[in-house]
């Protein structure tokens, strides 16, 4: 029991790292430094991370909760 509970650790650590940083990678694409003033360079690189964490954790979460979903179908019949 606890072999599992530290599997679903290790592979929520693993897949939130993952989409924190596909998203990081995806949203250097957009270029807010042209929207936002010349000074404010540190405000938009913490930008990116936040929205990086925020938008990775959520696209994380889904995987996880789809995937934890799945192992339950085998209890439905």
């Amino acid at each position: 029991m606890f072999n599992e509970f530290g599997q679903q650790a290790v592979l929520g650590i693993l897949s939130h790292t993952f989409f924190i940083g596909i998203t990081f990678y995806a949203l250097r694409a957009v270029m807010l430094e042209k929207i936002v003033k010349i000074q404010r360079v540190f405000q938009v690189q913490l930008l990116y991370i936040l929205l990086s964490v925020a938008i990775g954790s959520s696209v994380s979460n889904f995987f996880l909760s789809m995937s934890n979903w799945s192992r339950q179908l085998p209890f439905l019949f």
